[in-house]
């Protein structure tokens, strides 16, 4: 689980010219667009179906070889243009404006997170940018074979990172105060998370925030973790890499436990994997997410785990059921607020906390049929180990 998402209704028709300026390392949009890596904005144009990219000189001959476009520009061209003879170089905004004005174009849809100072540019030279109020490229919903695949190898970078995870506490074992200690070390949080995520760039992906929390850390469900790890009590272990190949992400999360559960522990943990299993039920296309998530919160209100406030913070299961996955980690749709429809993924994340008793949240990856789902994701759950 991560943060937000947007809506997904798009305004763009086919023919109208749509214009991005971004790097394609931290833009899904323009990753999408170009199937091209590179850490420095450039800028997308699709006009009368024709994509162009002006891209910088050192990344042009990159560019033309693995870039998904039809011609390609040099910044420096257009830079030295409206340079002239100024000795001083102009902004980037001015050398697009002029590299658009030349093209002609007098508007262009733009993604959500346009940059002001470019828009504001654009609009002195009298071009018109629109953002959009949903999806830039709308297709990016429903996922093609090609991109379950990807999604595939992401979620099995995933599994090798929680499998370390696993390896690592089986190893470990209980010292003073009940602290788990390995290779002579009291274990931290940070050290179980080092080793999840050395695992994971080995094994091709990049880790990003990896969640190592244990007893009361892990009631508040993005508290990465930190500290010692403690035997008989509850670890959240929530791994979210991204293939360094693709893009494309992997998310899964498992609560597990060196040592022996309590009563109470057990009841916890097997209520959100039965909230979990009721959930990936009644998933298929056409179901209004909703009503899973209510069909949760019910189950687990009747095994004893009501959602509420006390003592001033919220227990209980309090997040969302869960939420699209692709290019970015938290992708459109949420679960719990659309109708479901096919070739959406989405994770599926009941969870319940209560501090004194620790934390416990389930994960996998779905692919949303006409049937039912396809379960992505495939690492065991268990809870004591």
């Amino acid at each position: 689980m991560k943060t937000k998402t947007r809506n997904p209704k798009s305004e763009i028709r086919d023919g109208q010219t749509r214009l991005i300026v971004a790097a394609s390392e931290t833009d899904p949009d323009m990753l999408y667009a170009t199937k091209f890596w590179a850490p420095d904005p450039f800028i997308f144009l699709q006009r009368n179906g024709k994509r162009t990219l002006v891209l910088s000189d050192l990344e042009i001959d990159r560019g033309r070889k693995q870039a998904k476009a039809d011609e390609f520009f040099m910044f420096s061209q257009f830079e030295r243009e409206v340079q002239g003879k100024s000795k001083k170089a102009p902004p980037y905004e001015k050398v697009l404006a002029h590299f658009l004005k030349k093209r002609g174009v007098r508007s262009a849809i733009v993604p959500a997170n346009f940059p002001l100072r470019y828009a504001e540019e654009l609009a002195a030279n009298r071009i018109r940018v629109r953002a959009t109020n949903g999806l830039f490229w709308p297709e990016r919903e429903a996922k093609s074979e090609k991109e379950v695949e990807m999604m595939d190898q992401a979620l099995r970078i995933t599994e090798k990172g929680l499998k370390r995870a696993i390896e690592v506490l089986k190893e470990s074992k209980p010292g003073s105060g009940k602290r788990l200690r390995w290779r002579g070390k009291t274990l931290t949080s940070e050290m179980l998370r080092a080793e999840i995520d050395s695992t994971i760039l080995r094994a091709g992906g990049v880790p990003l925030g990896t969640i190592v929390a244990g007893g009361d850390q892990a009631c508040d469900p993005h508290e990465r973790g930190f500290g010692p790890l403690y035997a008989d009590s509850l670890i959240i272990l929530d791994v979210f890499p991204r293939d360094a190949k693709t893009g494309y992400f992997g998310d899964m999360t498992r609560t597990v436990l060196r040592g022996r559960a309590s009563d109470a522990q057990r009841r916890l943990w097997d209520a959100v994997k039965a909230g979990q299993a009721l959930a990936l039920r009644r998933i298929k296309a056409g179901v209004d997410g909703m009503t899973i998530h209510k069909a949760i919160q019910e189950l687990f209100a009747s095994r004893g785990f009501p959602t509420e406030i006390r003592k001033g913070r919220r227990v209980g299961f309090f997040h969302g059921t869960g939420h699209g996955l692709g290019l970015e980690i938290h992708e459109y749709p949420r679960l719990q607020k659309v109708t479901l429809k096919d070739r959406q993924v989405l994770t599926v994340e009941p969870g319940l906390y209560y501090p004194g008793l620790g934390g416990v949240r389930l994960e996998d990856v779905v692919l949303v049929t006409k049937t039912g789902c396809r379960i992505l994701s495939r690492f065991p759950k268990q809870l004591e180990i």
